[in-house]
This record gives structure tokens, C-alpha cells and sequence, in this order.
């Protein structure tokens, strides 16, 4: 006896494989140890593991690709790709307001760090929902931004005068009140501009700073966040992502956060230490031959003075760029987190 041809149909649809999901997937600097250490291989063989083969990655990075820093959010938004990943700083020329994720010198720890990207982490989501055409799915760290120089400076004082490549727009507002001349440089330009006497000093992580090898063509290492902890934000186009399964968001938004974000925190303390004995040979170097960088310690009376111009001046200046919705965000969430709330004028 012959089976209905529609309950035929419908047992065909059900033994049939999914369809698989393509994912064209867009990471930060290819060279540095976020990208080689948690981004490549989460998205090239954990998360496809995770689906059993029901998502399939294509990874390159924007520096492969050629991408202007400042373009990696906007085309994410405009569906060139569908996730990207970098450092949000890069896009405070379309979002001003993103400037209040990093802020200097309010997170001394990794844990202090994790605590303001939590607090900060809705209004985020608003920022890339409204700016970007993005869904957010995870914002990890690079370790805090130093400062590197070839010149002698014994504190931060002595970076007055100086032009110093400034990690992104509150960093350079907040060299410019410490009496340096905030100037923007490429990532990739620093070694040649530093050697040139283009810039004295540039700011970015100590670990990115060994692995591209500023250590050749700098000789100081000033040991303060002034550039925050560089967060890197990791959006999925809006539209790719209302597209997807409610199982497959799923699957990604838990493995995204467990195999990429968390372990990617979780090394963001050690790393910091490990890095600077990397740069001057104060300590064990993990991550290969240490260099013999001079360590400037920042003393207390140079921390106060700094989170003083921050608080004072930097922060307003931003809250005017931001406008008043977003400040009043900033003081009820990563403000109320660290102690810290911006006067409106």
C-alpha cells in the first residue's frame, strides 16, 4: 500500500540535512596575540565544531583585507560581511558616545575592566543597534595601554612637549591636557614614524607592542593606562543575524561568550605583567626573548595627577561631544561602577 505522497514529503524534509549557515567573519589585527590566540581559532574551529557542521566560517582580518580602520563597523552595518571585530575607538568618528567604553585610568585590573565593559555593555548594544546596523556579541580586551617612547622620560611630566601617537580620541583629548601633541598614526605606521622622529612616543598594549617589535625603536616604557584596555568589540550584521534559527543565535551567543570572551579576560591580568617583563627583562618572559626596555614606574603623585585631568577636564569634553542622553547613560552605569559621575554644565 502506497503512502500518501504528503506524508512522503514531509519524512524526506525531516531526514534531510539542515542547510548549512555561511558566515563571512572579519577579525582585528591579524599579528597580535588576541587575534592568533582567541579569535582564529574560536571562529575557525571551535564555534563550527559547536554547530557539528551546521555553521561554516570564512575568516580573514581587516589589515589582510586592506580595510581603513575606521570603515570595519560601517561596512558590517552595510552587509559587506557579516561579523566583524575590532577596536572601538576606531569608530568614535561615527559614534562619538562609543568613546565612554574605554575611558583612561578608571580599571587598574582586568576585573576592574570586566566590570565597567559589563556596566557599559547595554548602552553599547544601543551605540552599533542605532549606528551600525549591528548586534553586539562580545567585547574582550586588549592589555591596558602604555606608553612607549624613544626618548628618556622618568614621568609622566616628561611627556610634556612631546608628540605622542595616542591609541584613540579621549586618549589624544588626554595627552593634549597633559601638554603633549596628541597625533594620529596608523597601528601599523609606529615602528617607522617612531624610528623618524615622527612621534616620541606612542601609545598602545605592551603586548602588541612586543609582537610588533616597537621594543626595536623605543627605548622607555611608561607603565600607566593611558589608553584604557583598547576594548574590541564583535558585532554580527542586524539583518544576517535576524536571518538565523533562534537555536543558531543561541549557539552562538553562549560559545561566543565561553570559548572566545571569558578565556580572552581571563589571560588579561597575567598578560599585562608577562608583557612588560617581555619589553625590559623585569622577569620571566613567557612569550619569547626579552628586551631590555627602561621601565618608568608611575608614582602615585603621577596617577593622581592623571585620574585629576581625566575627571576635570577629559570627561567633560567628552560628555559635550556625547551629549546629555548618553552622559546621564555613562554616569548610571559604568560612572556608578568606578566611582565616578560627570558634572553637567
Amino acid at each position: 500500500m502506497r503512502r500518501p505522497l504528503a506524508l512522503m514529503a514531509a519524512t524526506a524534509l525531516v531526514a534531510a540535512p539542515a542547510l548549512a549557515e555561511d558566515l563571512t567573519v572579519v577579525g582585528s589585527w591579524s599579528g597580535l596575540p588576541l587575534h592568533k590566540q582567541f579569535e582564529a581559532p574560536f571562529w575557525s574551529e571551535t564555534l563550527p565544531e559547536a554547530s557539528g557542521g551546521s555553521i561554516n566560517v570564512n575568516l580573514t582580518t581587516h589589515n589582510q583585507m586592506n580595510l581603513g580602520v575606521g570603515d570595519v563597523f560601517r561596512l558590517l552595518g552595510d552587509g559587506v560581511y557579516d561579523v566583524a571585530m575590532t577596536v572601538a575607538d576606531y569608530a568614535v568618528a561615527d559614534a562619538p558616545e562609543l568613546e565612554g567604553l574605554d575611558v583612561p585610568l578608571l580599571a587598574l585590573s582586568a576585573d576592574e575592566a570586566r566590570a565597567m565593559v559589563d556596566a557599559a555593555r547595554p548602552m553599547v548594544a544601543d551605540i552599533f543597534r542605532t549606528r551600525f546596523n549591528s548586534h553586539v556579541l562580545a567585547i574582550a580586551p586588549y592589555p591596558p595601554q602604555v606608553v612607549f617612547c624613544n626618548a628618556e622620560v622618568a614621568d609622566l611630566d616628561g611627556l610634556q612637549g612631546l608628540k605622542v601617537r595616542a591609541s584613540g580620541r579621549m586618549t589624544a583629548k588626554f595627552l593634549e591636557a597633559l601638554g603633549a601633541e596628541g597625533v594620529n598614526v596608523n597601528f601599523a605606521e609606529v615602528p617607522g614614524a617612531l624610528q623618524k622622529g615622527v612621534v616620541d612616543c606612542a601609545v598602545t598594549g605592551a603586548g602588541s607592542g612586543y609582537s610588533a617589535g616597537w621594543w626595536e625603536v623605543s627605548t622607555h616604557l611608561l607603565a600607566i593606562p593611558l589608553g584604557g584596555w583598547d576594548s574590541v568589540v564583535t558585532a554580527i550584521n542586524v539583518d544576517k543575524w535576524n536571518s538565523l534559527s533562534a537555536e543558531t543565535r543561541d549557539l552562538i551567543q553562549s560559545h561566543v561568550a565561553s570559548g572566545f570572551e571569558d578565556p580572552a579576560w581571563a589571560v588579561a591580568q597575567d598578560a599585562l605583567v608577562n608583557d612588560i617583563a617581555c619589553l625590559t627583562g623585569n622577569g620571566e618572559c613567557p612569550a619569547g626573548e626579552a628586551r631590555s626596555m627602561t621601565l618608568v614606574e608611575v608614582s602615585q603623585a603621577d596617577f593622581d595627577k592623571a585620574r585629576s585631568i581625566l575627571v576635570n577636564e577629559v570627561l567633560p569634553a567628552w560628555a559635550e561631544r556625547a551629549g546629555a542622553e548618553w552622559t546621564e547613560r555613562w554616569n548610571a552605569s559604568v560612572g556608578e561602577t568606578v566611582g565616578v559621575r560627570i558634572s553637567a554644565e
